[in-house]
């Protein structure tokens, strides 16, 4: 945390916790709308293939959500441990700019794109 003053892991939490508020609630309005589609509703083929595609997408937004607000907490969990702003791969500071864009951020830059890399790789085998 050399890198941020005192005042700007207050501002940081600050967002970290709105957010986390945030994303809470749209989790729980997003629980209806990930339903399964009942395929008893008297309802045409378009409309039941309509209805199964949003259904499709609110649970996808809404596992997006989950994963955010997990990254969210573990944040805050960093910021009461005084580890907040050190990156979870090499140690060093994050950067004030990366956590003013993502506040949850638990890798710098430079860490972040090996993992994505890394990813893609394993992903495309």
């Amino acid at each position: 945390m050399d890198d941020l003053a005192p005042e700007e892991i207050d501002q940081l939490h600050a967002e970290l916790m709105a957010l986390s508020e945030e994303l809470l609630l749209l989790i729980d309005i997003s629980e209806a709308e990930s339903r399964p589609v009942d395929l008893d509703q008297p309802i045409g083929r378009l409309s039941r293939m309509d209805a199964m595609a949003q259904q499709k997408i609110s649970q996808a937004n809404r596992q997006a959500a989950q994963a955010r607000a997990k990254g969210v907490q573990s944040a805050i969990q960093r910021i009461a441990e005084g580890e907040y702003g050190d990156c979870l791969g090499c140690g060093e500071s994050i950067g004030v700019q990366r956590l003013k864009v993502k506040p949850e951020a638990a890798f710098c830059i430079v860490c972040q794109s090996q993992r994505e890399a890394a990813g893609s790789v394993s992903a495309g085998r």
